[in-house]
């Protein structure tokens, strides 16, 4: 028999802030039992009072730095012995900076790397591991266009985000034969704390100018495309894919002249 969405448990990394708390919060809403996990105890707690009303015993909580190996892996045994068996991964914690190249030190480019590539391959792999045997399950990394496409400010950031599109495939391939699907959700600019803390209005306004919907996108605009790409039934076809979610932005050439 296959399990319903009210039977199913994805873990969400990154999930207590910007667009890893409007994807739980999605989910929440879909039916799913969610695991939020980020490493930022204070954002922990204020999502677990802000969303206690809505969780209904269906969502819960912890803390783990992607990049620890042993700490993740401690965090899905934990899962699947206390709260239920993963169906899912969204990988959505990542670090970002917009820095010109030349003014990028060694240390930033090295640790936005190991947090949103690394972080990302122990996450992906510990998931897959307990899935693998159950012959099913999706994962989902959430990338970004700056891994698409050569923006300014972003050569550690866009470098880390395109090692994940490359990741998606391999993994894709090498787990296809076992029942699970790896896809990438790449989101152009959205209206986030994040963003909010690191886009300058000159940044803004060129965004905006080169999206073809001419705005940023909202977090809860991810919802659909994720839940899609998570549901067993829609997407049963579907591995190894980014999917851009960027109010046409990738898609952009001459724009429609000014009026």
């Amino acid at each position: 028999m296959r399990n319903t969405s009210e039977d199913r448990v994805v873990m969400v990394t990154g999930g207590v802030s910007g667009i890893g708390l409007a994807l739980v919060q999605g989910l929440l809403a879909k039916g799913w039992r969610v695991l939020a996990v980020d490493v930022q105890a204070g954002q922990i707690e204020a999502a677990r009072q802000a969303l206690a009303g809505a969780s209904a015993g269906r969502l819960q909580f912890a803390q783990a730095d992607v990049t620890d190996e042993a700490r993740i892996e401690q965090v899905v045994a934990d899962c699947e012995a206390d709260f239920g068996p993963l169906h899912g991964l969204v990988h959505s914690a990542g670090i970002a900076a917009e820095v010109p190249a030349l003014e990028t030190e060694v240390a930033m480019f090295r640790r936005i790397l190991d947090v949103n590539v690394t972080g990302a391959f122990i996450t992906a792999r510990a998931v897959a591991r307990v899935m693998q045997p159950r012959g099913s399950g999706s994962i989902v990394l959430i990338s970004s266009v700056s891994g698409m496409r050569g923006n300014y400010g972003r050569v550690a950031y866009g470098s880390s985000k395109s090692a994940l599109l490359n990741m998606t495939r391999i993994m894709a391939v090498e787990w296809a034969h076992s029942g699970l699907r790896v896809n990438t959700v790449a989101p152009g600019p959205i209206d986030t704390p994040l963003t909010r803390k690191i886009h300058t209005q000159v940044t803004r306004d060129n965004w905006n100018r080169v999206v073809a919907m001419g705005r940023y996108g909202a977090d809860h605009e991810l919802v659909g495309p994720v839940c899609w790409l998570l549901d067993p039934d829609g997407s049963s076809y579907v591995t190894g894919q980014v999917i851009a979610v960027d109010g046409g932005f990738t898609a952009m050439g001459l724009p429609v002249p000014a009026a």
